[in-house]
């Protein structure tokens, strides 16, 4: 019998936690609701709430809809999505994360503060082209920076000031060595500030994965492949634990590998739904 054990830790943090519940809650009342871009990072999930009646559509589809609801995650959009909205009578239900909506609001201040004779580098440390950076950059009317890795930051001019945010669920130590960076190249006549905009629920998980991942001999790690913070926290466990697999469901887990194995851990992303790990757990025990 195989000791199979799912991290507590892992799973839906809070944001998406709150846009899935008010997802459930609109659709219960029999209207047709639209989702602006996939609701979580996560296929399981995603189909789950499509059978609920959830309408997935981008923003080609959304800018030709009129008098409709629509439901925007919690990666937040760009002051156009709302413009777009109020113009085409669009109910928007808000499921941005309080987390980004603060962000956007930092960024927003930022750019709309900055004086005319004294240019500033507004920079995001993120993924380019990342449902949450673009309705970042979307603040600034397209003209913050994005940096993706530290090899990118040789774009900045150090001769400018530079103000400089991340995307929530970046890496934290990525982050110091991009602030280090900055701070040992700008020059003496430009000011440098960062912001640690990284969300601490996901920051947090870290260490916590890394303990987990070192105490089982094998790790399946359920996540989407579009996941940028699934990416990360995989890597994470792969770095302590070489025994470890990415997953997105559970038809996806070798039987072979559990050959060898008697503790096996279960673990997952943010936008990893408890009930894909229980699922996937169910598999395993039934071996």
């Amino acid at each position: 019998m195989y000791n199979v054990e799912i991290d507590e830790g892992s799973g839906f943090c809070f944001g998406v936690t709150t846009a899935i519940r008010k997802a459930e809650e609109e659709l219960a009342k029999g209207e047709p609701l639209y989702c602006l871009g996939d609701i979580v990072h996560n296929g399981q999930e995603c189909e789950r709430l499509k059978k609920m009646g959830l309408i997935t559509i981008d923003h080609e589809m959304f800018a030709r809809l009129k008098n409709v609801k629509v439901l925007l995650r919690a990666h937040g959009e760009p002051p156009q999505t709302y413009e777009l909205a109020q113009k085409n009578n669009i109910e928007i239900i808000d499921a941005t994360c309080p987390v980004v909506l603060r962000l956007q609001k930092r960024i927003k201040q930022e750019y709309d503060t900055t004086p005319t004779d004294r240019e500033k580098q507004i920079v995001i440390y993120g993924k380019k082209g990342h449902a949450e950076v673009l309705g970042l950059v979307g603040q600034t009317n397209g003209r913050a920076v994005v940096i993706e890795r530290l090899e990118e930051v040789e774009k900045l001019d150090f001769s400018k000031d530079i103000r400089l945010y991340s995307q929530t669920t970046k890496s934290l130590d990525e982050f110091r060595k991009l602030v280090a960076y900055i701070e040992s190249h700008i020059s003496a006549d430009a000011s440098f500030q960062y912001y640690d905009t990284i969300c601490r629920q996901v920051a947090n998980r870290m260490p916590n994965i890394r303990e987990f991942a070192a105490s089982h001999d094998l790790i399946f790690f359920v996540c989407g492949h579009k996941s940028s913070n699934g990416k990360i926290l995989f890597q994470e466990c792969k770095k302590v634990n070489p025994n470890s697999y990415q997953i997105d469901r559970p038809e996806e887990i070798d039987k072979n590998l559990l050959k060898d194995a008697l503790s096996i851990g279960i673990c997952g992303a943010t936008s990893t739904p408890k009930w894909l790990m229980e699922a996937c757990k169910k598999v395993i025990m039934n071996e």
